[in-house]
């Protein structure tokens, strides 16, 4: 263990707070075998739906040091992303649409890579023998059950992290380090009795509580899963466009989330806080990545994204969409062809009879 490691830790933490991380906690960066069996169980039912590269790098993703075998400490991170409004404040506003809360603002990759390099620096600067990886997203890390060992939180019932200090709303990041540190003590799970989460989701995703099942998840419906969304979860998409909160907005532990300890990077983008599906319908592909350009949404491209403006057309109520969803239905991409005809027949069936 580094010299004066107890301390070196209490600096690391108030580095951390600093630059913006409202959580911060130390794990060990071994194998922990129930963690890696559950993935396996999870992944050997298919659970992760179209989304290969889960399973395809297993054995980096079992553990920190299945992806790197000289670290010894995992230092995970939250960044708060709490909302001040209410998540489903337009859930009956169906001409609008709905993006989930994560998605109005920045992109919190770039958000969070950027705190968790100067961290980084930090620690070197620190500690110039200790060797520094930094993760958010987008490489093979469990960060929730690695934010639950070195507690930040516990993966609640819907499988999130959640908080007792800032609820369901962080995103998490890690650095992995060949330091050999102390390790804060894995939080407890305080979900109790409770299933607000699994009564909330509008397409069951979760066959048993701590259980999600990836196929049915309206996240992994309109940002993963790429053609056609299969008929009998359309309905259910409502007005949602881009992710879901549901699972995550009923959870009690929010009472204690402040909107005002957030990243201000985070705050919604008025464009984005209440979009209207019929500018959205309209928009092309350079339209798309024009409104898009420095949020997470422009990574699922515009086609995906004008499906799922689509369905929500279609479960609009509104006729005043039909001339939109009409034009769609000459659009090059299948899936956008597949939507439009459904929104039609859909909308069309509202019209009085002559």
């Amino acid at each position: 263990m580094v010299n004066g490691a107890s301390g070196f830790a209490k600096k690391l933490h108030a580095e951390a707070h600093a630059l913006g991380f409202a959580a911060c906690g130390i794990a060990a960066a071994h194998e922990d075998p129930l963690r890696a069996r559950r993935l396996e169980q999870w992944l050997g039912e298919g659970c992760h739906g179209s989304m290969e590269w889960m399973a395809s790098r297993l054995d980096h993703r079992r553990s920190p040091q299945g992806l790197w075998p000289e670290a010894k400490s995992v230092i995970a991170l939250g960044m708060s992303y709490a909302p001040a409004a209410d998540p489903f404040a337009l859930a009956q506003t169906r001409d609008h649409a709905r993006i989930s809360v994560y998605a109005q603002g920045a992109d919190y990759h770039d958000v969070v890579k950027r705190a968790l390099k100067a961290l980084a620096r930090w620690i070197v600067a620190q500690a110039p023998e200790a060797g520094v990886k930094v993760f958010v997203d987008t490489a093979p890390v469990m960060e929730k059950p690695l934010g639950e060992a070195a507690g930040l939180g516990w993966q609640g019932k819907h499988t999130n992290l959640v908080s007792r200090a800032h609820g369901s709303w962080l995103f998490l990041g890690a650095i992995f380090t060949t330091l050999d540190l102390p390790h804060d003590a894995p939080h407890a799970d305080r979900c109790g009795t409770c299933t607000a989460c699994q009564t909330a989701c509008p397409t069951a995703a979760f066959p048993a509580p701590y259980r999600l099942d990836a196929r049915r998840c309206i996240s992994y419906l309109t940002i993963e899963h790429k053609g056609p969304i299969a008929p009998e979860f359309r309905a259910a998409l409502g007005n949602r466009i881009y992710g879901c909160d549901d699972c995550l907005a009923v959870c009690p532990w929010n009472s204690f989330a402040q909107s005002a300890a957030a990243n201000r990077a985070f705050l919604p983008r008025a464009e984005l806080a209440a979009p209207r599906l019929a500018d959205l319908l309209g928009l092309d592909g350079a339209a798309f990545r024009a409104l898009f350009a420095g949020s997470p949404i422009k990574r699922i491209g515009r086609d995906r994204f004008i499906r799922n403006c689509l369905y929500a057309a279609g479960n609009s109520g509104d006729p005043a969409l039909l001339g939109a969803v009409q034009r769609l239905l000459r659009d090059p991409d299948p899936a956008v062809v597949d939507a439009a005809d459904w929104a039609f027949d859909r909308l069309v069936g509202l019209l009085p009879v002559p």
